[in-house]
């Protein structure tokens, strides 16, 4: 089959280099790659879902996930007036 392609003008310089080098075509070479990328890419284990663990729980309205010195002072009680 034919087809069209378009290639960096560099690598199509590398890739005629390499078939030259190894007496191939252009079209060897390129089918060659293309195979060998298939390849891996159909040995790749598929990635296992993980599940991560939570916890019971709810957020307070205002708090600030970001300010971990108010956090602590939330989860120790301190921000509590009736514990002043």
């Amino acid at each position: 089959m034919r087809t069209t392609i378009r290639l960096d003008d560099e690598l199509l310089r590398e890739v005629k280099q390499l078939a030259a080098d190894t007496g191939r075509t252009l079209t060897a070479v390129i089918e060659d790659a293309l195979r060998e990328t298939l390849a891996r890419r159909a040995q790749k284990p598929k990635r296992e879902r993980i599940s991560l663990p939570t916890w019971p729980g709810h957020l307070l309205p205002g708090i600030d996930l970001n300010n971990s010195a108010a956090l602590l002072d939330i989860m120790e009680g301190l921000d509590d007036p009736s514990r002043r």
